[in-house]
């Protein structure tokens, strides 16, 4: 049975106590080392002052030269009056003359006395008869300047000893409390981490990061979380992938390149489910929830989803349906007039079948011939807005200038970024202040390119946006939706490896005027160029 791992806290706070004992009994040895050392510099140092002092007196080298029985009272002064352990005067020759035992008078003294006796002067730590001392030696002279003898003055160890006790005592006080606060420290460290990692062990934390991280980039939605701090905290591969930049951990969210409508939702921290929005080729459908917990802010999580193929293949579909419903009320309308044209021929009726021809070519509902648009699917289509304009009370119109000789092959894709031009003109001529309302399209054909305008009777677009117009989610009408058409139109055109952008922001005499060019659009080489 293998035994329980101790908890990493414990490990922690064992470490640091032990850390801290050793820091503490190295920083009192090298303390009582040094103390001792200082102790002992400082009490030779006295020694030798006291020394000093006492040899200064010239009635004393006097003194000592005449053998004068004073000496010995001088000396016994001098070291009551200093505390020191002796004050010993010598000759020249290294004889007592003066000691606190009279009976080591006239005996030579314990210690070396000739480096003193040489006009040097001594500090040390020496043994002598007196035991253990911090001694200061210093030549003796006599009024000429010669050296008469030595002035030695000593400091029982014991003071020393004593005195580094009360030191290390005062030390070993400062240790304990440093070592007693060092501990408390680290429990209150080791309590601290272990609210922090909410009681999970290295092992635990470990394997909770290696699933967050699998999790996080195995799902096929991308998520960016964004702290308190308005800072991206968390960003997955896939949302790297769908906004077509690397986001950073730490960056600040105004420093992102994102959409408008995705970034107002991460500075705003508002909740938004299932709003579109476009990121250079994408269309994305994006989640906001704001996250918080015991009512504290901890930020935000925004989730994204690709819906490019499912928003072309919906575009598509409704380009598809539009041209198929256009052929179907147009096939339905032709038998129709063919059933009556054909009645009249055969009952004889002749004149009124020509005055027939000419009633239907005057009430046509696209006023272009067939010569200057010969693409069946822009003649569906634009025969399908005619109709839709009317309803709106827009009349639709194609230009006169428009000259298309040859079919388009890639119906869909034109559809789609002509029909959003279209449909934003419509509205925009219906809500303009301008009557009548009506939008002009103009189609030309460049070799294989298609060149269109589209222009209407609205209020044009505001100074204050211009090119900003093509970005998500921007739009000359505030309401929740719009701001999406012309970005799909660019998007599509795009695609083609074309593009739309705006030609005249409009003015006193017309709305605004988009124009988008589309590559490799028409079969053959007719057109401008070839004409």
């Amino acid at each position: 049975m293998s035994s329980r791992p101790v908890p990493l806290v414990r490990q922690v706070l064992a470490l640091q106590i032990a850390l801290i004992a050793v820091v503490a009994g190295i920083g009192f040895v090298l303390a009582a080392s040094l103390l001792e050392s200082d102790l002992v510099a400082q009490y030779g140092q006295r020694a030798l002052g006291v020394a000093r002092a006492v040899a200064s007196d010239p009635d004393l080298g006097d003194a000592v030269a005449r053998d004068d029985p004073d000496v010995r009272g001088r000396a016994e002064r001098a070291r009551l009056a200093t505390g020191a352990l002796f004050v010993v005067v010598t000759d020249e020759r290294g004889i007592r003359l003066a000691h606190p035992n009279p009976a080591a008078i006239g005996k030579p003294v314990s210690t070396d006395p000739w480096a003193a006796l040489a006009g040097r002067e001594v500090v040390n730590l020496q043994r002598g008869s007196l035991g253990m001392s911090a001694r200061g030696k210093v030549p003796l002279r006599d009024r000429a300047g010669r050296i008469v003898g030595e002035v030695s003055v000593g400091f029982d160890a014991g003071e020393i000893d004593a005195a580094r006790l009360r030191m290390l005592g005062n030390a070993a006080v400062f240790t304990g409390g440093a070592l007693l606060l060092g501990v408390v420290g680290s429990m209150l460290l080791t309590r601290l981490l272990k609210r922090r990692t909410l009681g999970l062990e290295p092992h635990e934390l470990t394997e909770l990061v290696q699933e967050h991280e699998a999790v996080l980039h195995a799902v096929g939605e991308g998520v960016l979380a964004v702290d308190a701090d308005k800072r991206v905290s968390v960003c997955n591969t896939e949302a790297g992938r769908l906004l077509g930049t690397s986001v950073r951990p730490g960056t600040p969210v105004a420093d992102l390149r994102l959409p408008a409508r995705l970034r107002a939702l991460l500075a705003d921290r508002r909740p938004a489910g299932n709003l579109l929005a476009v990121a250079g080729e994408r269309v994305l459908v994006a989640n906001h929830r704001p996250v918080t917990r015991n009512g504290r802010n901890l930020g935000s999580v925004l989730s994204l989803r690709d819906r490019t193929d499912l928003e072309t293949l919906t575009r598509e579909l409704d380009s598809v349906r539009k041209l198929t419903d256009a052929l179907r009320a147009q096939r339905h309308e032709f038998t129709n007039r063919l059933h009556t044209l054909s009645g009249l021929l055969q009952t004889g009726h002749h004149q009124e079948a020509v005055e027939y021809l000419q009633a239907l070519h005057s009430s046509a509902p696209l006023d272009v011939h067939a010569d200057a648009v010969a693409d069946p699917y822009l003649r569906a289509f634009l025969a399908a807005k005619t109709a839709s304009a009317q309803e709106k009370g827009v009349s639709l119109r194609v230009g006169e200038t428009s000259w298309v000789p040859s079919r388009v092959v890639t119906p869909v894709e034109v559809t789609t970024v002509l029909g959003n031009l279209v449909d934003n003109a419509l509205e925009a001529a219906r809500l303009g202040a301008r009557r009548p309302a009506a939008v002009e399209v103009d189609l030309l054909a460049d070799g294989a390119a298609l060149h269109m305008s589209v222009v209407d009777t609205g209020d044009g677009v505001p100074e204050s946006l211009g090119e900003s117009v093509f970005g998500d989610g921007v739009s000359t009408r505030e309401e929740e939706g719009r701001g999406m058409g012309l970005v799909l139109a660019r998007q599509a055109a795009r695609s083609l490896g074309g593009d739309v952008s705006l030609a005249d922001a409009g003015g006193d005499e017309h709305g605004a005027v988009f124009v988008a060019w589309l590559p490799e659009v028409l079969a053959g080489r007719g057109g401008v160029s070839g004409s």
